[in-house]
């Protein structure tokens, strides 16, 4: 696992990195409009994942009302593939999972198996935003009994 660093909007230079990667990503890649990609910022949790001192992702959350809008996975091209994804979601979930309120995200729907593979399940219908497809996905949080159930077999 990389370090992964939580931090909030007035450490800048910590935000100005985080911006640099998603920049590369959504708007230099996927041709999302600059504009769209500076919004909430001051009102986010923020958080980097390093590998070897250099940031390789970024995602953020954003707490509206009782939910938790998980947003802006970012990672560089060659970063992925690595688990970092799995590693800032799983650093997430646990961030956010005392504060006992929803946990959604968009998914863009080429990563809608990675977010199901972190315990999100699809809760709408498919949108567009920044002109790519995306799901509203919501966390359900694994039934610890249901999963030992699932694993114990039966011996006669």
């Amino acid at each position: 696992m990389g370090k992964i660093v939580k931090f909030e909007f007035e450490n800048q230079e910590l935000h100005k990195i985080a911006m640099e990667i998603r920049m590369k990503v959504f708007v230099d890649e996927q041709d999302v409009p600059a504009e769209i990609e500076w919004e909430y910022e001051e009102d986010c949790t923020h958080f980097l994942i390093y590998h070897k001192r250099k940031a390789v992702g970024t995602a953020r959350y954003f707490i509206d009302g009782d939910e938790i809008k998980f947003q802006r996975f970012a990672f560089l091209k060659e970063s992925r593939g690595k688990g970092y994804g799995r590693d800032i979601i799983r650093f997430m979930l646990t961030d956010v999972k005392l504060m006992k309120k929803k946990i959604v995200l968009n998914a863009q729907e080429y990563a809608m198996d990675f977010y199901k593979q972190a315990g999100f399940v699809v809760c709408g219908a498919k949108f567009m935003e920044g002109g790519i497809p995306h799901y509203p996905m919501e966390y359900i949080e694994p039934d610890i009994l249901e999963k030992a159930l699932g694993l114990a077999v039966c011996r006669r």
